[in-house]
């Protein structure tokens, strides 16, 4: 019995820290990271950037792209790249179409504008975060 509830709990936990879930309890909400494959410090690097473009980050720059972070960049997609969707920080395929049209602009992105947050994708947003950090130094 005792290793029933343990190995329940322990799944419990695992499931409610998965990194592209949400998960409620009560009045307890756990938000959903989507980092894309940055580092903490690249992700970093990204919301510092958003914080001094006119994204209107007012967030914590904890290293996760979670909801706030996401509709911060959506604000930044929605007012250079063609993002028309709602500003709900949910970084689904139209936030990343719009996202690869940014990062095709400069940052080396050669694949197509699909909404697929796939390896390429990755890799030209690791290359923005790290150019983010020369551009848009934390303090």
């Amino acid at each position: 019995m005792i290793g029933l509830a343990a190995g329940g709990l322990a799944t419990a936990g695992t499931s409610i820290a998965a990194p592209a879930q949400t998960a409620q309890t009560g009045s307890v909400s756990i938000l959903a990271t989507h980092n894309f494959g940055l580092s903490s410090q690249q992700a970093k690097n990204v919301q510092c950037f958003m914080r001094g473009a006119p994204a209107s980050y007012t967030g914590s720059i904890d290293g996760q792209l979670g909801t706030n972070s996401w509709k911060a960049m959506q604000r930044h997609l929605k007012a250079y790249w063609n993002y028309t969707d709602s500003i709900d920080g949910d970084p689904g395929p139209n936030t990343v179409k719009a996202l690869q049209r940014m990062l095709a602009f400069g940052w080396n992105y050669t694949d197509k504008i699909d909404g697929d947050p796939g390896p390429n994708t990755q890799a030209a947003f690791k290359r923005f975060a790290n150019d983010m950090s020369v551009f848009y130094p934390c303090s």
